[in-house]
């Protein structure tokens, strides 16, 4: 059966290479492994939960009502940053088309030039100058491309990423140059939450014992010693988080580097992205333009497929099959097919109770020639057979 080439319109995100995951037509955009994602939710949700129950009536009576309404406000926050981390593309760099490609290895080899057999080839490695310094960027066998500065490949997601600072599992996404700031933020407001609610557990548990006594306390609010173990043990990795990160935004640097060493100063290679200046350097970084995003997930493309010849009759490239269909038969109409009116001869194969319907037609279909009028006769031309025959009937009257 011959195939039929059919053309149809999808979304870029439907076919982006990676290992990334999108939801909403492509608005959401997170990394594959999200269970830690999930675990970050229900540990910041069941916790504040908790607080709003068992802390927040009790403090907003004795104590001031403006606790719990500043709870809220701190919570909401929290997730928004959070939410908006994990659902933004990172920066996300698109890879080269196999012509950009093709041209590419073009250019490297003419380069390079030939290399011997068992020889190494050279790095490919262009040099660029920032800020009076040279900064090398870095071919990326994956993606076919030269990698900008301060960029890096994923090894998780399996893309190259802008301005790639790390993976964060806890957020389930890249933090890259398009949401390192929420990030931030994400983190810092954390941190304020975790003292916030620790605090006041305390001062919760305090105010009881004074009336209860301090077992009787903890007997009737066991929700609250599991909040106070659960903000002990993330209270110090998440501010410890923030303040690490903090660091970084003042030299203006991100944790990759930072972990490799880059502007460490051991190849006599300074920061050509600092300022020399704290106040200038988180102006930058968290002040700074939002950056669009270079990769269109939502835009539209062509994607050619074969499908049967059959199947793609009432197929059109911009409809799909049934609309097609309906279209099709609105506009050309299927002609029906009638019955023949030559009447029907019966013979020994033909049905008995089929006899008189098939007379019946006969008599009432019209002969042809009623319906035509008869041909004017013609006398037939002579010929010499006709004119001896005539001769001999002469001769015998004679």
């Amino acid at each position: 059966m011959s195939a039929v080439m059919i053309t149809r319109k999808v979304r870029k995100w439907e076919k982006l290479p990676g290992k990334n995951t999108f939801c909403c037509d492509g608005r959401v955009m997170m990394a594959r492994q999200k269970g830690v994602f999930y675990l970050t939710l229900f540990l910041i949700v069941g916790t504040c939960s908790l607080f709003f129950a068992f802390e927040c009536p009790y403090l907003a009576v004795h104590l001031s009502p403006a606790i719990p309404v500043f709870a809220v406000l701190l919570f909401l926050f929290v997730m928004a940053m959070l939410l908006r981390t994990s659902f933004s593309d990172p920066g996300v760099l698109p890879r080269a088309l196999q012509e950009e490609a093709t041209f590419i290895e073009m250019e490297i080899e003419a380069a390079n030039g030939n290399v011997p057999a068992g020889q190494r080839p050279p790095p490919r490695i262009r040099n660029v100058q920032i800020n009076n310094q040279i900064v090398k960027l870095k071919y990326c066998y994956t993606c076919k491309i030269f990698r900008p500065p301060r960029a890096s490949h994923c090894s998780i997601c399996d893309n190259c990423v802008d301005r790639f600072d790390h993976h964060c599992p806890w957020v389930g996404n890249c933090v890259g140059k398009r949401n390192y700031r929420y990030f931030y933020l994400f983190t810092m407001s954390l941190s304020l939450l975790t003292i916030y609610i620790f605090t006041f557990n305390i001062v919760h548990v305090v105010m009881r014992s004074v009336d209860k006594g301090f077992l009787n306390t903890l007997k009737e609010t066991p929700g609250t010693v599991l909040e106070v173990l659960v903000c002990f043990f993330t209270l110090w990795s998440v501010v410890g988080l923030t303040g690490f990160h903090t660091y970084l935004i003042s030299l203006n640097q991100t944790t990759n580097e930072d972990i490799k060493g880059s502007w460490s100063g051991k190849n006599r290679v300074q920061n050509p992205y600092s300022h020399k200046n704290i106040v200038k350097n988180c102006c930058e970084v968290l002040c700074g333009p939002t950056y669009p995003s270079v990769l269109d997930r939502r835009g539209l493309m062509h994607e050619d497929s074969s499908v049967p010849a059959a199947s793609a009759t009432c197929t059109t490239t911009t409809t799909t099959t049934s609309s097609s269909c309906s279209s099709s038969s609105s506009s050309n109409p299927v002609p029906q097919t009638t019955k023949p009116t030559a009447p029907l001869i019966p013979n020994e194969h033909t049905p008995d109770d089929a006899k008189p319907s098939i007379a019946a037609s006969a008599e009432r279909s019209p002969s042809p020639k009623e319906e035509h009028p008869p041909a004017s006769k013609v006398p037939p031309l002579a010929s010499p057979e006709t004119d001896a025959e005539t001769s001999l009937a002469k001769d015998k009257t004679h």
